[in-house]
């Protein structure tokens, strides 16, 4: 960076994307509910220390809370600088905290007095925050979306893996959601982000694009699994086209036995998400499929939750929401393998007709 930006030490939001290097000073806790995407969390105060001062703030005053973070982070800033020694003059990172207070005021005084040219983010994450949800409102509407609609296990999610792989523009929203967006599509030992941190990932993904370019997405729910997709990208993806995967259900079968490994590995896994459908078919049924996934009956128990659940709920589901489905361009599968995806990938965007602009 060079020139105007370093008219001053500070900047705004809309500069965060020119910073190569980005600093959060917060604590951990704070830096894993959310953050710039790309930022290194380098904690001027831990968790502890920050409860520390804020309890010192509410019993006694604001004084003796200035004097122990202080103390505190000078001593963290210099732990810090110790592990930066190696970094070259030209270091010039931006430096935020929550409000763009004092805990980013140090770090970056600190830094512009050894020489690095550290700028500091104007009104911290707090500021960038109000950024996300209002760049969320806006930008969704401004591209051209082709949903990839398709029954579970059809393989929507790997035709969208396929179609990055050869150069078309992708939002996956379940894998930012970390989630594959049903009942039972928890991932295993991978937590889903909170919302803020999925909305920042989003944005950060939709960025990049050009908005001359399609973007295929998947015909997702407001909801996967506890975060929300934004209403106006919700709304978008709604009147936009569509593509159909059609895949026979012997395949569909097969590919959820595969990517669903886990309840394979581990039938208890099942208990509490089928557990969840004795509302709508039945303490009975629901008994009945459990004793068949612990047989190890897994063809006959998937096929079975595609009958009776899952393919009814799906057309219900894309029927009322997705107008344009009725006219879907097909896209024919007779293999799960990548090759397959990936020829249909090729396929798919030789005949998607670039948006009017």
């Amino acid at each position: 960076m060079s020139g105007p930006a370093f008219a001053s030490n500070r900047v705004g939001t809309d500069a965060i994307v020119s910073f190569a290097d980005i600093v959060d000073v917060r604590t951990p806790a704070e830096y894993d509910e959310d953050h710039v995407p790309g930022a290194i969390n380098a904690p001027v105060l831990s968790n502890d220390e920050r409860a520390y001062v804020g309890t010192l703030h509410a019993q006694c005053s604001a004084f003796e809370a200035r004097k122990a973070g202080a103390a505190l982070i000078s001593r963290n800033i210099a732990t810090l600088v110790e592990q930066w020694r190696d970094r070259p003059r030209e270091f010039a990172p931006l430096v935020y905290c929550w409000r763009g207070g004092q805990r980013s005021r140090s770090l970056a005084h600190v830094m512009n007095e050894i020489g690095w040219r550290a700028m500091q983010l104007d009104g911290g994450y707090r500021a960038y925050r109000r950024h996300v949800v209002q760049q969320l409102e806006t930008l969704p509407p401004q591209y051209t979306y082709h949903v990839v609609c398709g029954m579970t296990g059809s393989g929507k999610s790997r035709l969208l893996g396929a179609l990055r792989d050869e150069g078309a523009q992708v939002i996956d929203l379940e894998a930012l959601a970390r989630h594959r967006g049903s009942l039972l599509g928890d991932l295993p030992d991978e937590p889903q982000p909170s919302q803020k941190r999925f909305e920042s990932e989003l944005l950060a993904s939709l960025r990049i694009f050009d908005r001359r370019r399609p973007v295929f997405v998947e015909s997702e729910s407001r909801h996967i699994g506890r975060v929300q997709v934004p209403s106006s990208m919700i709304e978008a993806m709604r009147t936009s086209r569509c593509v159909r995967i059609d895949l026979s259900r012997d395949l569909r079968v097969a590919l959820l036995k595969d990517a669903y490994a886990h309840f394979v590995n581990d039938p208890s896994r099942l208990t509490e998400p089928l557990a969840a459908l004795v509302p709508l078919h039945g303490k009975a049924e629901i008994e009945r499929w459990s004793a068949m996934a612990q047989r190890g009956e897994w063809d006959a128990f998937v096929g079975t939750l595609l009958t009776a659940h899952y393919d009814p709920a799906y057309l219900r589901a894309i029927a009322r929401n997705f107008p344009n489905f009725p006219s879907a361009q097909p896209v024919l599968l007779d293999s799960i393998a990548e090759p397959a995806f990936r020829d249909a990938a090729r396929k798919l965007i030789a005949s998607s007709p670039e948006p009017l602009r």
